[in-house]
């Protein structure tokens, strides 16, 4: 039997969870394999069903061997989900309810009757949280596709290229190097852009003198990198300088201090406290990382607020900035893995200010 889903069927006997729905599809393919673009999983304690449409059996058969094959025919999947839960007597049934849409919880709840509908909760987050050796594999793979395509692309930059046209030929030189696509809207942003965090490449030239701010990652078979960047063109200013190497510290700082069982919070205030010891609480205005995996942003939050704990196979992002409005930013980031005796990092592209 698939071991993530006796895995889950152990939680839910934990949890006392009757039966479990899956509908968001990244779950739906790390409990199943299944790569199709229409299907849910349902479970019960002791079986797994995998419900689709005609187009997908004999792939459900292929990819997901151990799930018994339920048909749906056109657009009655909840219907027959609530169908197959009579059928197996199911009393109560729990749901995932951040990727149920209003309609379909209208849709499915009707067709349930007196079966109770149930929140589920974080259960499949803390599961994905800690990664398997493949996973780790993949990710691994991912970091250094986007790494050798970065170096490649800095052989290659230069000024009145627009940030459009290097983000694209970044997204090239991944996917020439097997990726399969970019894991996110690739942020280049130049000059005072590069004081927007999340500045996604525009028709901005890039100029002598700016700083430029590199935050970019592919998929690997399914998983992500997500690295971040800040370089020169030309020269940089002594305050631009002064703020890298704050904001390198802060990076190195956070790394240094994360260890498994460390809340993600006090992660999160070693590189926040740093800044702001600086001078520039003000200017970082994010959380200061996140775990990666078959998503982009996953369980754990390294933020103010979030109550996560790091635990050994987690992979997060570290990734402390300043951003001086309307003038400049700066964003290092790395991704590291949590191990038993502290953590590893796993992006290797330099760190020091390059300026081209």
């Amino acid at each position: 039997m698939n071991q993530r889903v006796v895995r889950l069927q152990d939680v839910m006997r934990q949890k006392g969870i009757e039966a479990l729905l899956l509908t968001n599809r990244r779950n739906c393919y790390y409990i199943s394999n299944f790569t199709g673009s229409s299907g849910v999983i349902l479970l019960t304690k002791d079986d797994a069903y995998l419900l689709t449409d005609f187009r997908y059996l004999s792939q459900v058969k292929e990819q997901s061997p151990d799930f018994t094959v339920v048909e749906h025919l056109g657009n009655q999947m909840y219907p027959k989900v609530a169908e197959t839960c009579k059928s197996l007597g199911v009393s109560s049934l729990h749901f995932e309810p951040e990727y149920l849409s209003y309609a379909e919880y209208q849709e499915l709840s009707t067709a349930l009757g007196q079966i109770a509908l149930e929140p589920l909760g974080s259960v499949m987050e803390q599961i994905r949280g800690q990664k398997e050796d493949k996973e780790l594999s993949c990710i691994q793979k991912a970091i250094h596709i986007a790494e050798d395509s970065f170096r490649q692309l800095l052989t290659e930059l230069r000024p009145g290229m627009t940030e459009k046209q290097v983000a694209l030929r970044l997204e090239w030189l991944m996917r020439e190097r097997g990726a399969s696509g970019v894991s996110f809207d690739m942020i280049v942003a130049s000059g005072i852009r590069s004081a927007l965090p999340h500045g996604v490449a525009s028709d901005k030239s890039i100029e002598k003198g700016d700083l430029v701010t590199f935050d970019f990652g592919c998929y690997y078979q399914g998983y992500v990198s997500d690295i971040t960047r800040t370089i020169a063109i030309g020269h940089c200013s002594n305050e631009q300088r002064v703020i890298y190497e704050i904001v390198l510290a802060a990076n190195e700082k956070a790394i240094e201090g994360i260890v498994p069982g460390i809340q993600a919070r006090d992660a999160d205030a070693i590189a926040r406290d740093f800044i702001e010891q600086a001078g520039y609480a003000d200017c970082f205005g994010h959380g200061t990382g996140h775990g990666i995996g078959l998503d982009i942003h996953e369980f754990p939050r390294l933020g103010m607020t979030s109550e996560d704990i790091l635990l050994p196979g987690m992979v997060v992002t570290v990734e402390p900035g300043i951003y001086l409005k309307d003038r400049f930013g700066v964003r290092i980031e790395d991704d590291i893995l949590i191990t038993p005796e502290g953590n590893k990092v796993l992006t290797s592209l330099p760190k020091e200010l390059i300026i081209l």
